[in-house]
């Protein structure tokens, strides 16, 4: 039996070639990061937090105008809110756009709520964001309990993060010989 060739059909639409997705909008790679985080606190426990955000701000944040370097959480009447987190105002928008630094809330389970309420009352500990990140869409916050650093505690974590750092280079010239 003869192999019937297909013939293209004429007046079809030829498929475009896609363009691969931004990895930001897809997950694969977070929006925002605060690094001074961990530099200036020891973080303990890590909570997932969806965002309340108005569409230009989750059109900036997929354009990666999202900072965290001095957002911090608070705990107000039962509720979690996020201040200060910058988000840039969104390229096209037009005079209807958001406002840069305003108090965003986050959304937890109740049950979350109460552990951060009773450990966040405890002296010492704050609400960090350590990054945003998208997930099925939708704008998450990673938020840790932290204990503030000192001066000397930071010194040590360097300290321990040299000796790490060297002891891997050992290693690793020794495979190569």
């Amino acid at each position: 039996m003869a192999r019937s060739v297909s013939q293209p059909v004429p007046g079809a639409v030829k498929a475009r070639p896609t363009r691969p997705r931004d990895p930001v909008a897809t997950g694969e790679r977070d929006a925002a990061q605060n690094r001074a985080a961990s530099h200036n606190y020891f973080l303990t426990d890590r909570f997932e937090a969806g965002v309340a955000l108005r569409g230009t701000e989750v059109k900036s944040v997929r354009e990666g105008k999202a900072n965290l370097k001095d957002a911090y959480g608070l705990v107000k009447d039962g509720e979690i809110y996020l201040l200060n987190a910058h988000i840039g105002p969104f390229s096209h928008g037009n005079a209807m756009n958001h406002d840069s630094l305003r108090t965003r809330k986050l959304l937890l389970h109740k049950e979350e709520i109460r552990k951060l309420v009773s450990k966040t009352t405890q002296k010492g500990f704050t609400l960090i964001p350590t990054r945003l990140y998208f997930r099925h869409g939708l704008v998450k916050c990673e938020l840790a309990l932290a204990r503030g650093k000192q001066d000397w505690d930071k010194r040590e974590t360097e300290r321990s993060r040299e000796a790490d750092k060297e002891a891997r280079a050992a290693v690793a010239r020794g495979q190569r010989r």
